[in-house]
């Protein structure tokens, strides 16, 4: 009797468990399965999603990040909805993921700007490593562009980190990005100097390898000023020629112009004296 009434007992016991168990079961293993199958898309998602960005030619910090954040995201997400899927009330969970998020953001307000400008400057490129820029003041170099700054190398080997956020929303000047500059080269001459001469001492001076000929050179009378007459030499040059091509004129130009017979005068000051009679 004993031995009748447990087995009674198990069956009653049984038949509560196993819908249970069924429903519960059934709900774990889609779950598993959906989390299995999300994590593999996931993955495939996010390599291909940071190869599209290197199709745009994007750097490849950029292209990382971007993977890898999407990564994430999309892992959050996921395990959110298997949560759900299993019964797990989520609605707070989210709740917390927000306002540490809000928190974070509130904390991290520099930070984030700077994370901001770092991706538009990885992904417009204004400037690429080995440029040389002019930004907030400072001139340099591009050694490296990280998320969240910029490192420049000045003339004399100095190392300036600079901030993305202020670097991208501020004005840049690359001068490497264009393949050709103008060099503009002025030099001063006598009020009594040949014009025409000085021209095409400055003419002669630009027949280097290093101009090119179309545009070709041009000297000009630029300005009177008050104790000379600039006359400007106006050329171009490749980018990666321009220094030297520069120093090049500022070396010759004072030797060639003396042997014309052509002076660089110094500034001058005319002073009039004024002596009034006394009266008697």
């Amino acid at each position: 009797m004993d031995l009748n009434a447990e087995v009674d007992q198990l069956v009653r016991q049984s038949q509560t468990w196993i819908p249970l168990i069924m429903e519960y079961g059934s709900r774990v293993l889609l779950a598993l399965l959906t989390l299995a199958v999300g994590w593999w898309i996931i993955n495939k998602v996010s390599a291909r999603l940071g190869k599209l960005v290197g199709l745009r030619n994007a750097d490849l910090a950029l292209q990382g990040f971007i993977s890898t954040l999407a990564n994430i995201v999309l892992k959050v997400l996921l395990l959110v909805s298997v949560a759900s899927m299993i019964g797990i009330e989520t609605t707070s969970f989210v709740a917390a993921i927000g306002a540490a998020g809000l928190a974070i953001g509130l904390a991290l307000q520099g930070s984030l700007a700077n994370f901001a400008g770092g991706v538009l400057i990885l992904m417009f490129r204004p400037f690429r490593i080995g440029d040389w820029i002019e930004a907030q003041g400072v001139a340099g170099t591009v050694d490296s562009i990280q998320i969240f700054h910029t490192v420049l190398r000045t003339g004399d080997n100095k190392t300036v980190i600079m901030p993305n956020g202020s670097l991208s929303n501020g004005i840049i000047t690359n001068t490497n990005r264009q393949p050709t500059r103008k060099v503009v080269f002025d030099v001063g001459v006598d009020y009594e100097a040949d014009l025409q001469k000085a021209r095409n001492v400055l003419l002669d001076l630009a027949k280097d390898p290093r101009v090119l000929a179309d545009p070709a050179p041009q000297a000009v009378v630029a300005t009177l000023g008050d104790s000379s007459i600039t006359v400007s030499l106006r050329l171009w040059t490749k980018t990666s020629d321009y220094w030297d091509v520069m120093f090049m004129l500022n070396e010759h130009a004072r030797d060639r112009l003396k042997a014309e017979g052509i002076d660089i005068p110094f500034p001058q000051r005319v002073i009039r004296v004024v002596q009034e009679t006394a009266v008697q």
